[in-house]
């Protein structure tokens, strides 16, 4: 299968990639690894993202278009991918699309994973992470240390992300309407969105995903 994942910051959007992209047999392509490998490979593409980043600009439209195409080629993605972080806007999904296209695929579904905007910010502003591992990620609701601000791992000093705070949160959510929740109108329009409730433990959610995408394949 080819799927693209969507969904708001804090919805789980991560965590159900690798679990379904798992589930499915197919490669989890995430925006975030491609500019790693790219740049620490120290590829032309990767070399020309760098560039931008340095000087603070956002990388162009067509640099992360091409890391896609390059990556969605690869031996491993010939029977189906998952998509992550990739398209980010309608100008992408576009390209997306044209791209598929000149090589006979298409997409089989459009993942649209939903969280109340409240429970977002409440997901997100309550992660504490320790200063010596960044790996040692504590939430003050969902599963708090068993000492305030210290590390049950370590004994580490728990601290917020300054883009976890709430202020930083909501302006990371408004870019997200404004900017990423179009394809899905668009994608809505060539029938392909699947809407997926994205509360409640992580197995319940991976579960919907995976039955919505069964019967949306039977349908097909």
């Amino acid at each position: 299968m080819r799927i693209v994942l969507v969904g708001p910051p804090g919805a789980g959007k991560g965590t159900q990639a690798t679990r379904l992209a798992e589930k499915l047999n197919i490669p989890h392509i995430s925006t975030g690894d491609l500019f790693r490998a790219n740049i620490s490979q120290k590829t032309d593409l990767g070399k020309l993202a760098k560039s931008y980043m340095d000087a603070g600009n956002l990388v162009p439209d067509e640099v992360t278009i091409a890391m896609a195409k390059d990556r969605m080629e690869q031996p491993d993605a010939e029977g189906g991918f998952l998509l992550d972080g990739f398209p980010r806007n309608v100008s992408q999904a576009e390209a997306l699309d044209e791209l598929l296209s000149s090589t006979g695929m298409k997409l089989d579904a459009v993942l649209d994973l939903e969280a109340p905007e409240d429970e977002v910010v409440k997901r997100i502003a309550g992660r504490r992470t320790c200063r010596n591992n960044s790996a040692h990620v504590f939430h003050v609701t969902y599963s708090p240390p068993k000492k305030e601000g210290v590390c049950d791992v370590c004994g580490g000093e728990l601290y917020q992300r300054d883009d976890d705070s709430e202020s930083t949160v909501r302006t990371r959510l408004e870019v997200y309407h404004t900017q990423t929740e179009p394809i899905i109108d668009y994608y809505k329009a060539q029938g392909l969105v699947v809407t997926i409730e994205a509360m409640g433990p992580v197995d319940e959610v991976t579960g919907r995903a995976l039955t919505a995408l069964k019967r949306e394949g039977d349908d097909k």
